[in-house]
């Protein structure tokens, strides 16, 4: 072959070889390629308004935020995620981190608490700093007992814990159609009662197993089921451990089909 053949025929193959390189980036994104649900591909191109939202602060003073993802219809109900309620069950955090940066626009707006218990984070403790389990310091259903850094020690009446009450005035001010609260260790999708169709279809988006399971006293879901007429509020619980990407993205893509 001649030089100027050569270099032609070589640099023509260079090329051919970026444009699908940079074709597959552009379709990929900043992840790694991985096979996106078919329900995933159905939701808006638009990048969602992302808005920070102050909630309030733990029982040692940190912050607690949400951030809000608009959806395009407002009179739609809107999903609210809940990453992490006790502190050494925080594997949800990946999926609502994920939820923020995909920043996908559905019908639904989406509200995303990434730690509502950074106190217990930082211990690495189920309880927050007041030895508190939260998700027993809820209204309905409450119990009184037991004493503090008890395994469900429900705090000394409903609501008096700082981060509790910063999340009920979050929702009684959104009124979520939908609440997701992660937990682990089961790997499971558990719900009771109005919110077992949600959850059930939350569970064949997700791939995860589901049980109709009644719910703890003074537990957030109880709460909001019995004070919402019309709104499903279920648990989450994923396995011990860190979350892997592939398993953070079912469940970030079961959110964005729940969001229309």
């Amino acid at each position: 072959m001649k030089p100027r053949a050569f270099l032609f025929v070589a640099c023509m193959v260079c090329m051919a070889t970026v444009g699908l390189s940079s074709g597959r980036a552009a379709h990929d994104g900043p992840t790694e390629a991985l096979q996106r649900p078919a329900h995933a591909e159905r939701a808006s191109g638009v990048a969602a308004p992302l808005r920070r939202v102050p909630l309030g602060h733990s029982s040692r003073g940190r912050p607690i935020w949400a951030l809000e993802l608009a959806g395009r219809d407002t009179r739609s109900g809107a999903i609210l995620v809940v990453g992490c309620i006790h502190g050494n069950e925080c594997a949800g955090i990946r999926v609502t981190r994920l939820l923020a940066s995909l920043r996908r626009q559905g019908r639904s707006a989406v509200w995303l608490v990434h730690d509502l218990n950074p106190d217990g984070t930082a211990r690495g403790s189920r309880h927050n700093a007041r030895g508190v389990d939260l998700n027993r310091n809820f209204p309905a259903g409450w119990r009184a007992g037991g004493e503090p850094w008890d395994p469900n020690y429900p705090g000394r009446r409903p609501l008096s814990e700082p981060e509790t009450q910063a999340i009920a005035r979050l929702i009684l001010r959104i009124r979520p159609e939908t609440t997701i609260w992660f937990h682990q260790p089961e790997g499971v999708v558990r719900a009771w009662g109005k919110s077992i169709a949600a959850a059930r279809r939350y569970a064949r988006l997700s791939g995860e197993p589901f049980r109709a399971l009644r719910w703890p006293p003074g537990s957030a879901s109880h709460w909001q089921n019995r004070r919402f007429a019309g709104a499903s509020s279920f648990v989450v619980e994923l396995p011990p451990g860190p979350l892997p990407r592939a398993a953070a993205r079912r469940h970030a893509f079961a959110v964005l089909a729940l969001a229309g």
